[in-house]
């Protein structure tokens, strides 16, 4: 392993950990607030964009296998979703919530807020990580001015579409996993998220969470903030509501379908 990998998986550790420090400190002090959610949201979201800057780093910058990367991916999956308290991390996730009527619309348009506070904060943490110099990887993106290059490599509305797909899958797999035990769940969503990640990070990055990519995409030259608008924030919205109408109109069908044939006579006819 090298040097660069090691420093990052450390920074990757001290993230996790300086997040969850501050979650569980905030969730005692804030317990009879009912601003305990709100401040949750906030840790982890920014949890989530700091590690994601980091895995961005190695993999663009420094140049990782592609194979090590999604084995970071996934193992980053199972632990923010172990680690995230019952945060959310996704705008597009708290639309969802509110569609169930699982939280209230203030509430959801609250923790929305905090996603993308937290973003904002994340992308200006990281350059303060890179700016310590702790690997001759950061120091080389430090020297580059931090810049970055947009990861669409396609056609507005392909790029739009993969965002769309990628997050149409997630979903699918949230929905069909939430009556799975977590310490279970956490694994089947993330080899869920690893499999996106694969089959569309050469097109777009494969982020399909709004917050997420404000805080690793936006930045990046290459595209427009309305063209970043249109692949990262509508593209995933349309792809979790139409996964969410989709099976609720399925699952509506069947259950028509079944009380139907519950609800039909027996047959009355007369043997000769």
């Amino acid at each position: 392993m090298s040097a660069d990998v090691a420093v990052s998986l450390s920074v990757l550790a001290g993230i996790v950990a300086l997040s969850d420090a501050t979650r569980r400190l905030l969730s005692r002090a804030l317990a009879d607030t009912g601003l305990s959610v709100y401040a949750v949201e906030l840790v982890s979201t920014f949890q989530l964009c700091c590690c994601t800057h980091e895995l961005k780093l190695l993999s663009e910058v420094g140049g990782i296998e592609p194979r090590l990367a999604l084995t970071l991916t996934y193992l980053a999956s199972v632990v923010h979703g172990l680690t995230f308290s019952g945060a959310i991390g996704n705008p597009s996730g708290a639309l969802e919530y509110a569609y169930r009527e699982r939280m209230s619309r203030g509430c959801a348009l609250l923790r929305i807020a905090c996603q993308f506070a937290a973003a904002a904060a994340a992308r200006v943490a990281v350059q303060v990580i890179w700016g310590i110099g702790w690997s001759g990887l950061h120091v080389r993106h430090k020297l580059l001015g931090y810049q970055c290059i947009s990861p669409i490599h396609a056609p507005l509305p392909r790029a739009a579409f993969t965002e769309f797909a990628c997050a149409f899958a997630v979903q699918t797999a949230i929905t069909h996993t939430r009556a799975v035990e977590e310490k279970y769940r956490v694994h089947a969503v993330a080899a869920a998220i690893t499999s996106v990640v694969y089959a569309g990070g050469s097109v777009t990055g494969a982020v399909f969470n709004p917050a997420l990519a404000f805080s690793t995409q936006f930045p990046c030259s290459g595209n427009s903030f309305l063209e970043y608008c249109l692949v990262y924030w509508l593209g995933p919205v349309l792809g979790m509501m139409s996964s969410v109408l989709l099976f609720d109109q399925l699952v509506s069908l069947v259950s028509r379908k079944s009380s139907s044939l519950h609800r039909q006579p027996p047959d009355t006819r007369k043997t000769k």
